[in-house]
C-alpha cells in the first residue's frame, strides 16, 4: 500500500506539538473483501490521528491465517524492518490484537514500539476521561489489559522459579509487579462497585420517569443531537470518542409530558472486552432506558456495518428487544441522493436527520412523544383539599380533564402516564 501524510488532532481539536510517526498495519484475511479491509483501515488511521499520531505509512497485508509467533510471518517482519527504518518509524500499530508473545517478538525484530487495536482505544480513552467515573474505569480496563502483557515481559525470568540456587530477584519483580498490579485492580473494582451503587441510588429517584437513550457508533453525532434536542452543552467534536461520559438531560415533549433523554458513550468494531467489563455501570443506562434512539451515520461508506455492531453490543446487553427509534444523522453530509432512498426504501420506519442544521427534528421528537405515551392511564382520583403535595404531582405529571368537589373531597377525572397512575394510587392505598 502506499505511504500518505497526515496531521493528528488533539482532544481539543489542536494538533499536538509533538507527535510519533507510525506505520498503520492492516490485515487482509481469507476470503475477506478488499473494500472492508481498506475500510477498517481506514478507521485504524482515524483511531491513530484521534490519539495524536502522524502516520507516515500504512501497510495492508493479505494472509490466509495468523503466525502464531509474530502474526504476519517471518518474511513479512523483515520486509517491513526496512520500510520502519527508512522511512524512521516510531511506532507501528496494528488493527488486530496481539498476544504478549506476539508483540514481544514483533519488538524484538523491529527495536520499534509496538500497539495493537485494543491498546490504542485504551489509550485514546485513558486521554478522554475526564470525570472520576471514567477515569477509573479506564485505568482498570487498562491495567487488566497490561496484567498480561506484563507477565510476557518477564517470561525469560519464569526459568528461575523453583529452581534450586536459581531463585533470586527475578522471580522477586515478577511476583512483586504482579501484586501490585493485582492489588490495584482490587482498589479499582470496589472503588467503582461504590460509584455505581451511588448512581443506582442517584437513578432510582427517575424511575417514574419515561427515559430514553442515544446509542450508536462512535462518531456518529449523539452529543449534536443531544444538545440540538435539550440545550444540555455536551462537549462535541468530529473525533472518535469525543464524550466518555454519559450526561442525563430533561426533554419536554409536552405540556404534561416530559422524558430524561442520556447521551452514552459510543460503541466501535472490537471494542476491547476489559472497556465493556469496566464502563458496566455508564452501560447501565442503556440497560435501564425504556426507549434507545439507535443514530447512525448516513454519510458512512460502512454504516450498514457499524448499525450490525451497535445491535451486537445491545443484544451482549440484553436490551436487543427494548424499544427503539432508528435515527438517521448527517442527511446534510451526504453527497448521493440515492443512499437517501435506498435508505428509506430499506428503513420506511427510521427518522432522518441532520442534528447539526436541525433538520427532521420535529418528526423525530414527535414519534418519542408516541412511544413515551403509549401506556397511559385515565381515571378519577379523589383526594382532600389539604393534601397539597399530593395534588401538586397530579398535576405535575397527568392532565387534569376535570375537577369538582364531593362532601369534603376533590374528585379529579385525570389522564398520565401508566407508571406515574401507578406510583400515586398506590400512595393512596388503591390497587
Amino acid at each position: 500500500m502506499g505511504r500518505i501524510e497526515s496531521t493528528p488532532v488533539g482532544a481539543d481539536g489542536r494538533v499536538p506539538a509533538a507527535t510519533e510517526r507510525a506505520l498503520l498495519i492492516g490485515l487482509w484475511w481469507g476470503r475477506q473483501r478488499e473494500w472492508k479491509a481498506v475500510e477498517y483501515l481506514d478507521e485504524l488511521a482515524l483511531l491513530a490521528q484521534t490519539a495524536g499520531a502522524q502516520i507516515a505509512a500504512r501497510e495492508l497485508l493479505r494472509r490466509k491465517k495468523a503466525c502464531s509467533a509474530t502474526l504476519i510471518g517471518r518474511g513479512k517482519v523483515e520486509e517491513l524492518k526496512q520500510l520502519i527504518e527508512e522511512d524512521e518509524i516510531e511506532l507501528v500499530i496494528f488493527d488486530e490484537d496481539l498476544s504478549p508473545a506476539q508483540a514481544r517478538n514483533l519488538e524484538q525484530a523491529w527495536q520499534r514500539r509496538l500497539v495493537d487495536r485494543s491498546g490504542l482505544i485504551l489509550d485514546i480513552f485513558a486521554h478522554r476521561a475526564r470525570t472520576r467515573e471514567a477515569c477509573t474505569q479506564v485505568e482498570l480496563a487498562q491495567l487488566q489489559y497490561l496484567l498480561p502483557r506484563l507477565t510476557g515481559a518477564w517470561q525469560h525470568l519464569e526459568r528461575q522459579r523453583g529452581g534450586i540456587g536459581l531463585r533470586g530477584p527475578g522471580e522477586t519483580q515478577l511476583e512483586t509487579d504482579r501484586r501490585i498490579v493485582r492489588k490495584r485492580i482490587g482498589v479499582l473494582q470496589r472503588e467503582l462497585e461504590h460509584i455505581e451503587r451511588t448512581r443506582k441510588t442517584r437513578t432510582s429517584r427517575r424511575k417514574e420517569r419515561f427515559r430514553a437513550a442515544l446509542v450508536g457508533y462512535t462518531n456518529v453525532g449523539k452529543s449534536t443531537l443531544m444538545n440540538a434536542l435539550t440545550e444540555a452543552n455536551t462537549y462535541e467534536e468530529n473525533l472518535l470518542f469525543a464524550t466518555l461520559d454519559s450526561t442525563t438531560r430533561t426533554l419536554k415533549l409536552a405540556p404534561k409530558t416530559t422524558v430524561l433523554l442520556t447521551d452514552t458513550v459510543g460503541f466501535i468494531r472490537k471494542l476491547p472486552p476489559q472497556l465493556v467489563a469496566s464502563f458496566r455501570s455508564t452501560l447501565g443506562e442503556v440497560v435501564e432506558a425504556d426507549c434507545l434512539l439507535h443514530l447512525v451515520d448516513l454519510s458512512h461508506s460502512a454504516y450498514v456495518e457499524q448499525m450490525e455492531t451497535v445491535s451486537q453490543v445491545l443484544t451482549d446487553l440484553g436490551v436487543g428487544n427494548t424499544p427503539q427509534i432508528l435515527v438517521f444523522n448527517k442527511l446534510d453530509a451526504v453527497q448521493d441522493a440515492e443512499v437517501i432512498r435506498e435508505a428509506k426504501g430499506r428503513y420506511p420506519e427510521a427518522e432522518f436527520v441532520s442534528a447539526r442544521r436541525h433538520i427532521g427534528l420535529d418528526s423525530l421528537l414527535q414519534k418519542l412523544l408516541h412511544i413515551s405515551t403509549l401506556g397511559y392511564w385515565e381515571g378519577t382520583f379523589s383526594i382532600s383539599p389539604e393534601e397539597g403535595p399530593l395534588l401538586a404531582e397530579i398535576h405535575k405529571y397527568g392532565e387534569v380533564l376535570s375537577q369538582r368537589s364531593y362532601k369534603d373531597k376533590l374528585r379529579l377525572r385525570v389522564r398520565m402516564p401508566e407508571r406515574d397512575a401507578q406510583r400515586l394510587r398506590s400512595r393512596l392505598g388503591l390497587k
